[in-house]
């Protein structure tokens, strides 16, 4: 994903001569426009007297007068915090709006997050950077006494109870403008799942037109500017493999806080492979969201639930749409079934509402509502199954020895599931026809991967050969082993 952070080329002697260096920054002047940028510099790339500018400067173009730029104070208080010390609520705001400004290098960006990471956050410092977040975008105002969200912190793989959740919600009166990201690494996003069968990048405008309509959305989150800043620390959180649980906390709730949401129900997935390693840091990550949540003036459940190995079946855009379909029609894999009534159930207590969520799904009602949100934003009218095309490059994988399985890797199969080509091949990913707990015979198939492109096939095979994600035992392995 291409960074925000504008960036300026000068050749050496050009930077010698303004007394500039690799990273510092410089002011860009231009008939009255002024911005900043970050410094590389070049032998031969750029001649002197010219610099070089990326993306997000091209329409500066002409006579550009170039200055050293004074480094922002949010660096110096990134600094404190490294000693330890406390942000006060100025300091947070002012990191917040530098880096909505795209003030921050990278550097600067990876710096901020790690400091989170090792130092975390105490809650007035979660609270001040909740509000900040959200004051630096637009806020939806609805009108409405309810407005219900779902949020998982993910990690999980297939855990696609979205699109099951918001037709429920909806079918019972209840307003719910759910707004998804795109995947960053892993196979599939709810906006990419929904991207399958039906239009998701609306205008504000437009998103309150289709929940006035039909009680509900889902849409991707980037086409309006809610809690903007977020996407920004994503894109710093991912080389690292970080998420700083403060920065979680705020993350999510400034985007609820924004979305006009005030009843959410947060999904926090953990175990082995999930980004929630055990229950106890799942424990104190719902107490910051319940506390944050009340400071926020919204009303936070959360729910624990095992993470351990993929949910439902299909992984990328088309497989995860798929089963969906299957849970909307009354049938489906049994997890994904079984956590979307839980999760939607809460969600409707919450809400002063019946919580017949199992009853939605069985009579027909919940997929008659998905219908008429899919066909709102643009998408194929009553929407099934055999609509779906798959990827035809395809590839079984298959048990090497008899036994049961006891564990599934959810980064591996995340990384299976990226290298045919989900997201952006709508076609691609894989299905899992064996879980955790089943027993298999040696040779049966334990899951199928679909490509759109043989090129892409071919490397995930390459992969497959060295670890398909599946770890399978015998009975007398697992006793000894105490499973």
């Amino acid at each position: 994903m291409e960074a925000d952070t504008s960036i300026v080329i000068i050749n050496e002697k050009d930077a010698e001569e303004l007394g500039t260096h690799a990273l510092d920054r410089v002011n860009l002047d231009r008939d009255g426009e002024h911005t900043i940028a970050v410094v590389d510099t070049t032998k031969k790339m750029v001649q002197e007297g010219e610099i070089g500018l990326t993306k997000s400067l091209h329409k500066w173009k002409g006579s550009i007068q170039v200055s050293i730029a004074s480094k922002p104070d949010s660096v110096d208080y990134i600094k404190k915090k490294m000693d330890g010390k406390e942000w006060n609520s100025e300091e947070i705001r002012k990191i917040i709006e530098d880096i909505n400004k795209n003030a921050l290098s990278d550097i600067e960006m990876g710096a901020y997050v790690t400091t989170i990471y090792t130092k975390g956050m105490s809650f007035r410092e979660m609270a001040d950077l909740t509000e900040s977040m959200v004051e630096a975008g637009e806020v939806i105002k609805w009108g409405y006494d309810k407005i219900a969200d779902k949020h998982s912190i993910g990690g999980v793989p297939g855990n696609r109870v979205t699109p099951i959740i918001i037709p429920i919600i909806a079918e019972k009166g209840i307003k719910i403008p759910k707004t998804s990201s795109r995947a960053i690494t892993s196979p599939s996003g709810t906006a990419d799942t929904m991207e399958a069968i039906c239009d998701i990048d609306f205008s504000l405008d437009e998103i309150k037109k289709i929940v006035e309509d039909t009680d509900g959305c889902l849409v991707w989150g980037g086409s309006v500017k809610l809690s903007p800043v977020d996407d920004k620390i994503i894109r710093a959180e991912h080389p690292l493999s970080l998420d700083p649980e403060g920065q979680v906390v705020a993350s999510v709730l400034s985007k609820k806080k924004a979305a006009g949401s005030n009843k959410v129900v947060i999904d926090i997935p953990y175990g082995e492979g999930a980004k929630v390693g055990n229950i106890d840091e799942a424990r104190s990550l719902a107490i910051d969201f319940k506390k944050i949540g009340e400071h926020m003036e919204i009303d936070v459940e959360c729910t624990i639930t095992r993470g351990e190995q993929p949910i439902g079946r299909g992984i990328g855009p088309v497989l995860e749409i798929r089963d969906c379909l299957r849970v909307l029609n009354g049938e489906g894999p049994a997890d994904l079934r079984k956590k979307s009534v839980r999760l939607a159930n809460i969600l409707l207590e919450m809400c002063d509402r019946e919580p017949n969520a199992e009853e939605l799904l069985d009579n027909g009602k919940a997929l008659k509502k998905f219908q008429e949100i899919v066909e709102r934003q643009n998408g194929l009218k009553n929407v099934s199954e055999p609509d779906l095309e798959l990827g035809t490059h395809t590839k079984e994988v298959k048990a090497e020895r008899k036994g049961v399985i006891n564990h599934i890797e959810n980064k591996t199969i995340a990384e299976i599931g990226s290298r045919t080509g989900a997201p952006k091949d709508k076609g691609a990913g894989l299905y899992l026809h064996k879980k955790k707990g089943d027993r298999v015979e040696k040779g049966e198939v334990l899951m199928t991967v679909y490509a759109e492109k043989e090129e892409k096939l071919e490397k995930v095979v390459q992969q497959l050969e060295k670890n398909s994600g599946y770890r399978i035992m015998d009975e007398n392995e697992m006793i000894i082993e105490g499973i």
